[in-house]
């Protein structure tokens, strides 16, 4: 990503703090599944961080936590905690990391959800595998645009050049 200033281009890399979602959701651990479900559709979420008495996150419960592990018993959802289904040991990344090392690393560990710690390892965010499908998508689309300019602007000078032909003229330089 480029961001221009008068004089200067810098190059901005895309790190995983630039991409994570920064407000963290979190639930008690002792809280119910059922609990859990109802805060992930107030709060239009895929997860929530649990944490325990102190505020210190212990794991994660997700939409697949609860539909595997939940669901699929015959024990009520309001008799179930959150610490008998949370994912643990919680998966972190750094903020300064890059997308693609985020997207090894959830491969790698099988998950879709990751914490994002500072240097500190203080929990400031979340990033799913959707927010890294969505800048992949926007970066695909900025490539798309990019191509199609250059292509209307080869049409362009062939045009151009085709109505005056006093010209010569190698398309082939334009594809470089």
């Amino acid at each position: 990503m480029f961001k221009k200033k008068p004089g200067y281009i810098f190059f901005m890399t895309m790190t995983v703090g630039n991409m994570m979602k920064k407000k963290l959701e979190t639930i008690h651990e002792m809280a119910s599944v059922q609990q859990t479900a109802k805060e992930m559709n107030e709060k239009n979420v895929s997860s929530l961080v649990v944490v325990d008495a102190n505020g210190k996150p212990q794991g994660i419960v997700t939409e697949r936590d609860l539909a595997r592990k939940a669901c699929i018993n015959i024990v009520p959802t309001n008799a179930v905690t959150n610490k008998e289904i949370m994912s643990s040991p919680l998966i972190t990344i750094t903020s300064d990391s890059s997308p693609s090392l985020a997207a090894d690393m959830m491969l790698q560990h099988n998950v879709r959800h990751l914490l994002v710690v500072d240097k500190s390892t203080t929990p400031i965010g979340i990033i799913t595998h959707l927010t890294l499908q969505e800048i992949r998508n926007t970066q695909m689309i900025t490539r798309i645009k990019t191509r199609l300019k250059r292509y209307w602007n080869i049409i362009y000078e062939l045009y151009s050049h085709a109505i005056s032909p006093r010209y010569s003229f190698d398309a082939t330089a334009l594809l470089k």
